[in-house]
């Protein structure tokens, strides 16, 4: 049995920055998010949103890749949303079929702070006992340029 804690932050916008999600809407995306994650055997940590974007913690299952399970929330949640507030949605995109951007932000988040990662792999005993080999050519042990 493998043991796991595969934990994101995800943060969707919506379309053009409008402040589109009511109070009531945003405690319906709540519950779809959280159905959503049930059904891809994950978990919503946490949730919480503005009127123009909502922040979402999930637990995620390892099998799943976070881009498809964010996909579906996307999908889910602006199809229902639509479907659910017509009336409140037209104010803000007309007749358009839109509610979110087509970009998200998700980054990985976890119990220690990176330091604390580098530092309890680089201390690692080898099989050997010996110390660990310096880092190969590529491994600099600096974060990745953005």
């Amino acid at each position: 049995m493998s043991v796991y804690r595969f934990t994101v932050h995800v943060v969707l916008v919506t379309k053009y920055r409008r402040k589109a999600i009511s109070d009531q809407i945003l405690i319906r995306l709540r519950q779809i998010c959280s159905d959503t994650c049930v059904k891809w055997e994950c978990n919503l940590v946490e949730f919480n949103g503005e009127s123009d974007h909502i922040h979402l913690i999930i637990d995620l299952n390892p099998r799943i890749a976070p881009v498809k399970l964010i996909a579906n929330i996307k999908t889910v949640t602006s199809r229902l949303i639509r479907q659910e507030f017509p009336e409140h949605l037209k104010r803000f995109y007309g007749d358009k079929k839109v509610f979110w951007t087509g970009s998200y932000f998700v980054a990985s988040c976890g119990g220690v702070t990176i330091e604390q990662l580098k530092s309890y792999v680089q201390n690692q005993d080898t099989p050997s006992g010996n110390s660990p080999p310096a880092n190969p050519p590529g491994i600099t042990g600096d974060p990745l340029p953005v």
